[in-house]
């Protein structure tokens, strides 16, 4: 007669972490590594406040602003902007680092961070081809239903307006009417 050892029962684990799971953890820390060093090296120390007006030039969308520090108003936009992005994208991948949830909402929550980085590319690209247009400085605010362009300039021609209607047309779905440009002067 032999005489059997014990086993342990086996335990089939309901986790299973598939290619889309990896895909999406990879893509997140990808993100928020780059949101990390975006901000690491946009670091400034100054607290600046700006001076805007507005004249009586019509532009259609388009706002005159004056301003004696028009390099600081860019830099502390391009910082504020950085930070709000920071706090978002931490937020997002805490949620998604819940293992309480859900899976459609952990689905929802890569959704959301998926459209973040597409908007932060879509602004990084009118940006670039607004700048090589010609002007020095210009930012950017994206949203799915309205773009706003902060640019410097010492006027604005209204070619050089519908050039930048243009470019936030082609690059996003947001109607005319909902695209405004506002000018910094030099």
């Amino acid at each position: 007669m032999k005489i059997k050892k014990p086993t342990l029962p086996k335990v089939k684990m309901n986790m299973v972490v598939g290619k889309r799971q990896i895909v999406l953890a990879a893509l997140v820390m990808g993100l928020g590594c780059a949101v990390y060093l975006n901000w690491e090296y946009t670091k400034m120390d100054t607290n600046i406040d700006t001076a805007v007006a507005e004249t009586g030039k019509n532009y259609g969308d388009a706002q005159f602003v004056s301003s004696e520090e028009e390099d600081a108003y860019f830099a502390e936009a391009k910082l504020s902007r950085t930070k709000s992005r920071d706090e978002a994208a931490e937020a997002l991948s805490e949620m998604l680092a819940d293992a309480e949830l859900e899976a459609d909402q952990k689905a929802e929550l890569a959704m959301k961070a998926a459209e973040l980085a597409q908007s932060i590319e879509i602004e990084g690209k009118m940006e670039n081809l607004i700048q090589a247009k010609g002007f020095d400085e210009c930012m950017v605010y994206y949203d799915t239903d309205r773009v706003d362009i902060v640019v410097k300039t010492d006027g604005l021609t209204d070619d050089e307006v519908m050039q930048m209607r243009d470019i936030a047309i082609r690059e996003t779905s947001v109607p005319v009417e909902n695209i405004s440009i506002v000018e910094i002067n030099n």
